[in-house]
This record gives C-alpha cells, sequence and structure tokens, in this order.
C-alpha cells in the first residue's frame, strides 16, 4: 500500500464508541464527494468509490495513471496541486471545470486539496461537484438575479412612483370633505402608497451600475462600527461575541457599503434569533484564507480572496424551502420582509469582487463573505 494512504488510514483508524467500529476502508468509501490520493510526482496512489463512479473508471484502472492521464490539458487542478505542494498549505478553487469527453465535456467542481508531508510527499483532493455556476451566480454574487432587479428597478422608479404620487396627492385632498370611516381609507390610501414608494426606492439601488470607489480598508474598525450601531438599537437583546485575527491585511473596499452589507447580515442574524431568545449569540470572526481563489467566468487566472468575514448566529436556520433561492429578490422568510436585503448584499459583494455563501443548521448558521486584500499600486503587501 503506498506509503501516503498508510499514514491516512493509520490517523483514520481510533477507537471507536463502543457497538460501531468502521474500519478506515468503510469511512473512505462512504465519502459522499470523489476524493483521491496523489503522490508528488502525479502518481493516483488511492481513490474512493464516489471517485470511481465521478471519472468512470475502476479503482484498479486509476492506480496505474497519473493525475494529469484523467484531466484535460492544463487543467486548473494540476496548478492546485502544485501550488498546495508548494506552499505546504490547503488551496480551494471555485468554478473549475474539469470536464473530458469521457466523463462529460462539462463538469464544474469545488475542489480541495490539501497536502500531506508526514513521511510522504503528496496531496489529498477532493471534488465537490453541486453545480456550482448556478450556485455562484444565485448565492454567491448575483449576478443572475440582481441584474433583472436593475432592469425592472429602472421601470418602477419612472412608471410607479409618478402615478402614485399623483394618487396620495388625490387622497390628501379629498381627506377634509369626508367622514370620520371615509377618513380612515384615505389614509390608508397614503400609507400604502408611502410603502410602495419605500420599495421602489430600495430597488433602485440595483439599477446604480456606476463602478464602486475603493481603497484601503481596516474591516475590524467597520465591524466594530457596526456592532455599536446593532448593539444600540435592533441587537440589544443579543450577546454579540467577536474572534477576529488581528494580524488582518486591510480590504480593498467601499466602506459605506461593507457597513451596509454587514448591517444587513448582523440584522438579519438578530431577527432569526428574535426577541424573546433568552440565549442568542452572534459570533463575528475574520480570518486569513490564503488558499481561497475563485475562477469567474472570463478571467485568465484565478482571483485571490484571502479575507474572511463570518456572520454566524444560534438562530433555527434557513427554512428549507427557500435555501436554494436564498439570494434572489423578494425571497424572505420574514412576514414583513421584503427578500431585498441579502440581495442587496450579494450585489455589492459581487461589485467588490467577492462572494457571499452560507451554511445553516439549526442553532449555527454562518454567512461567510470572501474578499480580495488592498495591493497598492507598487505591488507590495496590503499590511506590514
Amino acid at each position: 500500500m503506498p506509503p501516503l494512504v498508510q499514514m491516512q488510514r493509520d490517523q483514520m483508524s481510533k477507537p471507536s464508541p463502543k457497538g460501531f467500529q468502521p474500519d478506515a476502508e468503510l469511512l473512505f468509501n462512504a465519502l459522499p464527494h470523489p476524493v483521491l490520493a496523489v503522490a508528488s510526482d502525479g502518481r493516483i496512489c488511492d481513490v474512493n468509490n464516489s471517485a470511481e463512479t465521478f471519472f468512470e473508471l475502476s479503482k484498479v484502472m486509476l492506480i496505474r495513471l497519473k493525475l494529469e492521464d484523467i484531466l484535460p490539458f492544463g487543467s486548473p487542478l494540476l496548478s492546485a496541486v502544485e501550488a498546495a505542494l508548494d506552499r505546504g498549505s490547503v488551496v480551494n478553487e471555485y468554478r473549475v471545470d474539469i470536464g473530458t469527453p469521457r466523463i462529460g465535456t462539462e463538469r464544474v467542481v469545488d475542489i480541495n486539496v490539501a497536502p500531506v508531508s508526514a513521511g510522504a510527499e503528496g496531496v489529498v483532493i477532493m471534488l465537490q461537484e453541486r453545480t456550482i455556476a448556478d450556485k455562484m451566480d444565485r448565492q454567491l454574487t448575483h449576478r443572475g438575479a440582481a441584474r433583472s432587479v436593475t432592469a425592472l428597478a429602472a421601470m418602477l422608479a419612472h412608471e410607479i412612483k409618478n402615478p402614485l404620487s399623483g394618487i396620495r396627492g388625490a387622497a390628501q385632498l379629498l381627506e377634509p370633505d369626508l367622514s370620520e370611516d371615509d377618513r380612515a381609507l384615505t389614509r390608508l390610501i397614503c400609507d400604502e402608497t408611502d410603502r410602495i414608494v419605500k420599495l421602489v426606492d430600495r430597488m433602485e439601488v440595483f439599477s446604480d451600475e456606476r463602478p464602486i470607489e475603493r481603497s484601503s480598508i481596516n474591516i475590524h474598525a467597520v465591524l466594530d462600527h457596526v456592532k455599536r450601531i446593532a448593539q444600540a438599537g435592533f441587537a440589544r437583546h443579543i450577546r454579540v461575541a467577536e474572534r477576529y485575527d488581528p494580524s488582518l491585511p486591510p480590504v480593498f473596499g467601499n466602506r459605506d457599503q461593507l457597513v451596509q452589507v454587514l448591517l444587513n447580515l448582523i440584522k438579519n442574524a438578530a431577527e432569526a434569533i428574535g426577541e424573546d431568545a433568552i440565549e442568542g449569540e452572534i459570533e463575528l470572526t475574520t480570518a486569513f484564507r490564503p488558499g481561497v481563489r475563485l475562477r469567474t467566468p472570463g478571467a485568465t487566472s484565478p482571483v485571490s480572496l484571502p479575507l474572511e468575514i463570518c456572520v454566524h448566529d444560534n438562530g433555527p436556520g434557513v427554512a428549507p424551502d427557500i435555501a436554494a433561492h436564498l439570494f434572489d429578490p423578494f425571497v424572505s422568510n420574514k412576514s414583513s420582509g421584503t427578500g431585498l436585503g441579502l440581495a442587496l448584499v450579494a450585489k455589492i459583494i459581487g461589485d467588490h469582487g467577492g462572494i457571499v455563501e452560507y451554511e445553516s443548521h439549526p442553532r449555527r448558521t454562518t454567512f461567510r463573505v470572501l474578499l480580495p486584500m488592498f495591493q497598492p499600486k507598487d505591488g507590495r503587501a496590503g499590511a506590514e
């Protein structure tokens, strides 16, 4: 057995609870995603059952091949393996197409490459196929949903706001000559008109296609500002904890827009927890993830997104029936919500060249924002 695989299996073969004694082979093959153990020279040492299904080759055939033999020429996965071996750290990439005529001409996956160096040079590769192109457009960046709202917002601003002002004015003119019961109806007309105007005003943000002004931003200063606003208002009944990486370099972003994004995420977390929660908690975290890269459509190389900002809450989680469309406009599980807050978050983060994603479980929901760091024009690192 190759030493890389033997080492992994030795690590996995620890005592299990009484009554359940799975061996390493069982655990390895139970993983739902394709996993490959690859030596530093590119030889495939071992694969699980999911990898056999994915590549449509048996394990006997795969371990006779090198990684480059089953991938398209110049595959980004090969570059990710080299980077993981050179840096000795985990490398993640989104939207990597590893399609071939054998397995299908378009197979878009997330990849995770983790180096192993304790006695055996090599990497462990996990592929996660989840129709990532749709996921990125819908959940991570806004690019599909927000564009459709852009044209709608421009139309609404022109075709709806002007007539609404006339309707409201007519109702106000009628009010003095009406009975008290009828005045209640005119006030209802005015209130509903004002509500629709506010909704249209929020949608007009999507039609702004001007390039954003960005500079070096200390994300911790932004988080502290947002935390003070939250605890003075909508999150005053909730404990807000912090777990920051003090060495985090500056973000390349727009301060006002990042404040808006984080306020939306923290407000959503507070509303998910609810006003009656006794032990409600929101945790704000930052971290540096040097291995995270995003391959965007039309780009010649992946964009590095090393700065991670997370908002965690211990609420009930996202409702399953809206989970797949959470970042789409007008999608909300709140009775009074407009469903535009997260769509706006996704648009702003997309405009910054970053991504936003979430993981939802009962008592632990995380919204994760990944952003590029500030790079001075002379190319030096963003932080001293």
